[in-house]
Order: C-alpha cells, then sequence, then structure tokens
C-alpha cells in the first residue's frame, strides 16, 4: 500500500463523512434533527449544559402560526368573496387550533385572551420525537 492509500481518519468526523467526500454536505434537517438530539442526550448529562451544535441555532427566528381550518373553495367563489362574506371551515368549532413553527405542527391550543389581546393555551404539544420525525 502507498502513503495515499492509508489516510488517517480526520478528527472530528464520522466513518461515513470519511468514506466519501461527496456524502460530506448535510441538509438542514438532519443538523437541526442533531443538534436536537444532542440536547436531549444532554439534558440527562449531570452538567446540564447545552450542546454546543444546539447554541448554533438557538436565536434563528421562526414563524409560529395558528390554523383555524381550512376549506376548498373554486376560483369562481374566491372572487365572489366580499366584506361581509361567511366562509364555512372543516374544522368543528369544538376543535383545538393547529399550532404550526415554520409550517410544521408541533402541539393543539384554544384561543385565550389576555389584556385585550387574543392569545393561545397548549392543550396538547406533538412529542419530541414526532416533530424531529417531521423534520426529516
Amino acid at each position: 500500500m502507498s502513503d495515499q492509500d492509508e489516510q488517517e481518519p480526520q478528527e472530528g468526523t464520522s466513518p461515513e463523512e470519511q468514506g466519501s467526500n461527496k456524502d460530506i454536505s448535510k441538509d438542514s434537517a438532519t443538523i437541526i434533527e442533531e443538534a436536537v438530539s444532542g440536547s436531549i442526550e444532554n439534558d440527562n448529562d449531570e452538567s446540564n449544559e447545552k450542546s454546543p451544535d444546539l447554541g448554533l441555532i438557538l436565536d434563528i427566528p421562526v414563524t409560529l402560526s395558528l390554523e383555524l381550518g381550512s376549506t376548498q373553495i373554486s376560483i369562481a367563489d374566491l372572487l365572489r368573496l366580499n366584506k361581509g362574506s361567511v366562509v364555512e371551515l372543516e374544522k368543528e368549532a369544538s376543535e383545538p387550533l393547529d399550532v404550526k413553527v415554520n409550517g410544521t405542527l408541533i402541539a393543539y391550543a384554544e384561543v385565550v385572551v389576555i389584556n385585550d389581546r387574543y392569545g393561545i393555551r397548549l392543550t396538547d404539544v406533538v412529542s419530541e420525537s414526532e416533530r424531529i420525525k417531521k423534520l426529516s
């Protein structure tokens, strides 16, 4: 074997990354999943320090939205909408709202009023493992 055939593993790389240069790039969902998984594992450590990987994403802004319901209408009906029009949604009034972060369902909630402003009370939260699966 020549010196070129024997390569020392690079520090901080996994065996998969060492095997092929074309596999080096990761998509953002994989990076987030690894960071969140690392923070969950670190929560079990006695040190209670946050994962350095998670620290990289903590300041990234995300959009939190609430979905009251939805429906499908024809373009003709859409063009007829005006002030005072009522559109019936598929969700029943007693059902909780969907709470989404960047379009991904993370929880369910009900509407509350806090000092003359709308707010929400979470009634159920999608498990961390389910949220991570949806990122992939």
